[in-house]
């Protein structure tokens, strides 16, 4: 099986052909840091490119030695945008991707592939995220919120100190107070400072009969997952990205 990357912009549209998949190179609109270490990617949106709030992509750099080198990353904007946005956490210490993402401006090129994923809003619930695990809900919020729905849920939101957290003015925003961050290595820290544990769940969560989205490292997800289910949610009502 054959699929075709194709260019978008300037240069020609057929580009090379790849024996697994479509691939499209597209180019960056804008970048820019909105954290320390968290940069967000503006690309121009190609013609008949469809997604669904909390997919992803596989996304490689456009130069030599990369383009077959990828990483997963998360659509954070809107569907119906006029571009197509990453808002992605820079690694430089991994020297992979990200750090070579960091290197790129306005102009550069990168290549995507099909959306994929299995995070999806199924209803009025909790979302828990952890770190950059914020990103796949990033979409599904912002939708919510143009549909005057973000408020049917609450989110919980695990980083290591305050300046890690990404996009808190907006979740703020969207949200209310059932935005609530937590702060895990800062002991001056603005919010709460618990773990997001079995003790915080029982505490925090009024209705184990909701759903729950769960995103962030694994650990932090097979944890949270286990502590759920303990509690009482359904094992189908727990969504999170196998």
């Amino acid at each position: 099986m054959y699929g075709l990357i194709i260019q978008y912009g300037s240069q020609s549209d057929i580009a090379y052909l790849n024996k697994t998949t479509v691939e499209i190179i597209t180019k960056i609109i804008s970048a820019q840091y909105i954290t320390h270490d968290v940069r967000r990617f503006r690309f121009e949106k190609p013609d008949g490119f469809i997604f669904k709030p909390g997919q992803a992509t596989e996304l490689s750099v456009n130069k030599e030695g990369w383009t077959h080198k990828s990483n997963p990353f998360t659509f954070t904007c809107l569907i119906d945008a006029p571009y197509l946005e990453f808002t992605i956490k820079i690694y430089p210490e991994h020297h992979g991707i990200t750090e070579q993402l960091s290197m790129l401006n306005p102009g550069d090129t990168v290549i995507l592939r099909e959306p994929w994923g299995v995070i999806a809003y199924k209803g009025p619930g909790y979302f828990i995220a952890g770190g950059a695990g914020i990103t796949p809900f990033l979409a599904i919020l912002r939708q919510l919120h143009r549909d005057g729905k973000a408020r049917e849920n609450k989110l919980f939101y695990s980083n290591k100190t305050d300046i890690d957290i990404i996009l808190a003015d907006e979740l703020k925003s969207m949200l209310g107070d059932n935005a609530h961050f937590t702060v895990s290595r800062q002991v001056d820290s603005i919010h709460d400072k618990r773990r997001i544990n079995e003790d915080f769940l029982r505490a925090e969560v009024s209705d184990f009969n909701k759903h729950f989205y769960v995103c962030g490292p694994d650990p932090m997800i097979l944890a949270v997952s286990d502590v759920l289910e303990k509690l009482g949610a359904k094992p189908d009502a727990v969504i999170f990205e196998k």
